[in-house]
């Protein structure tokens, strides 16, 4: 994996602006913070992302990948200043999951999701190397 950053740019904090990676690709769908029951723990929205991370983490143990092969993760977030309230909370659940790796990341502010409870729901791609 490479990681790019132009020599005249800062390093972003929190995320990478791009990432060249070859290998066998994994496709995440639009993953959200519920149990594997399908219900929700709580309605805390670094809790919920909590869940969603280890939901991902799930996944890729079940494709054979880890977290340090995630190139991508799109959020889709219902409220902009709960997720921006979060971001202690938020952090030290992303790095629990995934340590100090940051792919390319994109937060989107949405109206809302399919499941009514859910505050925030994250798209992933993997790239397990050759």
């Amino acid at each position: 994996m490479k990681f790019l950053t132009p020599p005249h740019w800062p390093r972003p904090k929190g995320y990478s602006n791009g990432i060249v990676a070859r290998g066998e690709m994994v496709f995440l769908a639009g993953i959200i913070g519920w149990n594997e029951r399908e219900e929700f723990d709580t309605d805390d929205f670094a809790g919920q992302a909590r869940r969603c991370f280890a939901n991902i983490t799930a996944l890729l143990t079940e494709a054979g990948a880890k977290p340090e092969h995630l190139v991508r993760l799109t959020w889709y977030v219902r409220d902009r200043d709960e997720y921006m309230a979060a971001g202690k909370a938020l952090g030290a659940a992303y790095r629990e999951y995934f340590g100090q790796h940051y792919p390319v990341m994109a937060v989107i502010g949405i109206d809302r999701l399919v499941e009514e409870r859910a505050k925030l729901e994250i798209e992933a791609t993997a790239v397990i190397p050759n």
